[in-house]
């Protein structure tokens, strides 16, 4: 108690300190917390020198290195601290009686094994012997000879359910289906010879067209559910004192013959107690090794591994409804007396069940054999191997205490019961009734199914991606599969966390699937090579995160029936499972909401096919607003509009303004954040995506519609300018007598089409809007013209056409290069300077 009130002050005191950060800096800064902070360090390091140097360590704490002195310092306390355990742990051992160099007790015919030490194998002295303290060293499983190989009946490890044993029912108010009373008695047929026991039945009843209920259901159910108590079992009872262990007969029944005479003796008692031991490692299901049975005046301990076949005429005196069984804590006993023994309860009370009721502190048999009978119990035997035989001394002690003082045990409860329940029967029937759903229980056989790993995988909290989850699965496959060949159990073959571990790390050798094993599983060292081929198919799997998700729950949620005037949306009471709808992922129809919708959106969704499990939400945080007339709305109605109006949306962060423009490509851009944002968040209604996806389809047929009108309308205007004649064109022309305009060939030499200008282009188009009337040539006016021009005064440059400048141009030059370029030069625009003659001058003309 010192070291422990010395420890809680240094921890709290340690608590008091400045925490590393902010507040640590802040205190050094001073010189005075500084200073006491190297004082009190250089004290720690010379008191943990001088306990190093105690323990024969190397002591060098003070090393103010700072390159490795840190780090030096860190492995000596390392080495140091592993020194001081390993000799705590001596020292405990020695405390504890446990003596390394004492030969252990071990049966005879088997050589000396490598012992097991642990902690739950130490013998305290007898309660009645007086001997000193002693230690028992257990056998390890692989000294003692398998006892399946013994078995009659092979025992059946294959993937089906599990049927009763039972072909003969005694004490029955029901009789036995003939499914059980013809099991042992037909002939067997040839196919059914290479199939499980479990499996040739199912055969044989879909064969006969027997109904399933029989094959699964508990032979005494009709029983239990009839049983009545009789008025000594709800009253107070007067407790009856227990033998003491040495003036007690004990005897241990291996053969038939004994066998049978305790069933009788048992079927001349009004009450016995019963136990078993139990051993699951070095089996799949589990074998029932022992069976303990205490009377008021004797005990008896049962080779359930001898007489496996012969105990079912224990049923005789187990299912008597006159006779009491008393157990404690008889949940996983009962389906062991099934699976192996073919054995059923009826009339039992559970100690374990009454202690809750009372609400003792501990509800464990050592606790009420020590608070009812002052003993202490000895249960360093729980999890020994109980199929060595013959059985030790101390084992058979073990064994014999559990049952020899339990039914004085069971007088108290039912007492305490009586007196807790202020005279009333209440609590007792209440303790009687839990007892009974506990015999009702079935043993359930363990199935493999594609999604067994799942289970264990999710008690794990492992978050594995699909090499991984890949892994596992075909280890889990694997070694359940092994498991049932060899009738080891899942441990025994590959542990859990061995497995995890494998999974894990995924090694690419064999070696490296051994290093994550210690130790190794003898049947992981003989199969390594078939493990290592199917972790190399898993690494072989895309390497994706997976994300394991829980299974959805079927909703029970009926439809609302109009004649119900009191209706829940979750009450199932009054609807018939005929009415209430399976809703699987196949048949309902659903859409998930979108952020941002695409533009290739989906059917609309029915609503009426998700009738029952859509429910208009009354506040909303994404629905567009809808303006009511409030002189319409009631009261509550309004409130709520007010509750809508002041509820903020706590994603508005992550919505676009209205004023911001979102560019299209942005949405559909990996690389952008809207994009990210419209993944991550999906909370568009349906309504609005199908809004969105109209308001587009119109926007597209409008875009349509003007592109079709601009691409007429480029059209007809550029059908209008060939038909349209330039001013000069029309005037180079000459007219013939008749009025009427010559017919330009297209095909003449020395002429082309001149570009249309952007003035003449507008003039086409109002020419093409007047083209009702057809086009009349008028002759130009010369008396308007400036001739002073031609007589050397400096005059306006004429705008108009002249046809008279034609002769006046210079002098051609013979040259195929002046030819070209006056080919087209009644097409050009002149000026002609007064005062000045440039003739035989070359003009650089503007060019088109």
């Amino acid at each position: 108690m010192y070291g422990l009130g010395t420890v809680v002050a240094a921890t709290k005191a340690s608590a008091s300190l400045p925490q590393v950060g902010d507040e640590y800096d802040l205190y050094r800064s001073f010189p005075g917390f500084q200073e006491f902070c190297e004082t009190q360090g250089d004290g720690l390091l010379h008191c943990m020198s001088q306990i190093m140097h105690h323990h024969g360590c190397r002591a060098h704490m003070r090393d103010r290195n700072k390159l490795t002195g840190l780090e030096e310092r860190f492995d000596l306390v390392v080495d140091s601290n592993d020194v001081i355990l390993e000799k705590v742990g001596i020292l405990l051992d020695d405390a504890a009686g446990v003596n390394r160099s004492q030969q252990p007790v071990m049966p005879a015919g088997f050589q000396p094994p490598k012992i097991v030490v642990s902690s739950w194998n130490r013998k305290g002295g007898d309660s009645g012997s007086g001997r000193s303290s002693e230690t028992f060293r257990l056998l390890q499983a692989k000294n003692v000879t398998r006892p399946q190989l013994k078995f009659r009946e092979k025992v059946d490890n294959s993937n089906t359910p599990f049927t009763p044993k039972i072909f003969v029912k005694p004490n029955a108010i029901k009789p036995l289906p003939s499914y059980f009373t013809n099991k042992h008695i037909r002939k067997e047929r040839p196919e059914d010879l290479d199939v499980p026991a479990a499996l040739a039945d199912f055969i044989h009843q879909q064969r006969t067209q027997e109904h399933v209920e029989d094959m699964f259901a508990h032979p005494y159910q009709y029983e239990l559910d009839h049983l009545a108590l009789p008025e000594n079992l709800l009253s107070k009872p007067e407790p009856q004192m227990y033998k003491p262990l040495a003036e007690t007969k004990c005897s241990f029944i291996d053969n038939l013959e004994d066998l049978v005479a305790v069933n009788e003796k048992l079927a001349k008692t009004s009450e016995f107690a019963v136990d078993l031991e139990h051993h699951s490692y070095r089996s799949f299901l589990g074998i029932t090794c022992l069976m303990q049975i205490s009377t008021r005046d004797e005990d008896f301990i049962i080779d359930t591994l001898e007489l496996r076949s012969e105990l079912y005429i224990l049923n005789e005196a187990f299912t008597d409804p006159t006779i009491v069984k008393v157990f404690h804590g008889a949940d996983s006993d009962i389906e062991w007396l099934q699976k192996d023994l073919g054995l059923y309860i009826v009339n039992m009370f559970d100690t374990h069940q009454a202690s809750r009721t009372l609400n003792l502190g501990r509800h464990s048999l050592d606790h009420l054999l020590k608070l009812f009978c002052n003993v202490d119990s000895d249960k360093r035997y729980q999890l020994a191997d109980w199929r060595i035989r013959p059985l030790p001394d101390e084992m058979f002690q073990y064994a014999r205490a559990d049952t020899h003082y339990l039914l004085y045990v069971y007088d108290r409860l039912r007492v305490d019961l009586w007196e807790v329940g202020n005279g009333q029967p209440a609590l007792l029937q209440m303790v009687w009734h839990k007892s009974k759903d506990i015999s009702l229980k079935k043993y359930m056989k363990p199935l493999f199914t594609e999604d067994s790993y799942m289970d264990l995988l999710r008690k794990q909290k492992k978050a594995f991606n699909t090499q991984q989850l890949t892994a596992f699965r075909l280890l889990y496959g694997w070694r359940d599969k092994l498991a049932r060949q060899e009738d080891e159990s899942t441990g025994y073959v590959l542990p859990n966390h061995m497995m995890i571990k494998i999974s894990d790390i995924l090694p690419k050798e064999p070696q490296g699937i051994i290093a994550c094993c210690n130790p190794v599983p003898p049947l992981v060292r003989q199969q390594v090579n078939e493990l290592h081929i199917l972790v190399q198919q898993a690494r072989e799997m895309p390497l994706l995160k997976a994300e394991i998700v829980a299974d959805k729950k079927k909703t029970l949620t009926p439809i609302k029936k109009p004649e119900i005037p009191l209706f829940g949306p979750h009450d199932t009471s009054r609807v018939s499972e005929s009415d209430i709808p399976s809703f699987t992922p196949d048949k309902l129809s659903t859409k998930k909401g979108a952020f941002f919708s695409e533009e290739e959106q989906g059917e609309e969704v029915d609503m009426h096919k998700m009738m029952g499990l859509v429910v208009s939400a009354k506040i909303t945080l994404f629905e567009e607003d809808t303006v009511k007339d409030p002189g319409h709305l009631t009261v509550a109605q309004q409130k709520a509009c007010r509750v809508v109006e002041s509820f903020q949306n706590p994603f508005r962060m992550y919505l676009p303004s209205n004023d911001i423009h979102i560019s299209k490509n942005a949405k559909f851009d990996p690389s952008t954040k809207i994009y990210e944002i419209s993944n991550r968040w999906k909370l568009q209604s349906v309504e609005q995506q199908q809004k969105e996806v109209e308001a587009k389809k119109k926007a597209k047929e409008e875009a349509k519609a003007v592109a079709e009108e601009r691409k007429k309308a480029k059209q007809s205007y550029q059908e209008s300018l060939q038909n349209v004649a330039t001013v000069r064109q029309q005037a180079s022309e000459p007219i013939k007598p008749g009025g009427k305009k010559r017919e330009r060939v297209a095909s003449e030499t020395g002429e082309s089409t001149p570009k249309p200008n952007k003035k003449l282009m507008k003039a086409a188009v109002k020419n093409n809007e007047d083209s009702t009337t057809p086009l009349v040539f008028k002759p130009y006016d010369y008396s308007q013209s400036d001739f002073k021009v031609f007589a050397g005064a400096k005059g306006n440059d004429g705008k108009q056409f002249d046809p008279d400048r034609q002769g006046h141009e210079p002098r051609k030059k013979k040259n195929a290069k002046a030819q070209k370029s006056n080919a087209c030069a009644g097409n050009r625009s002149m000026s002609f300077f007064g005062g000045k003659s440039e003739r035989g001058v070359r003009r650089n003309w503007p060019k088109r």
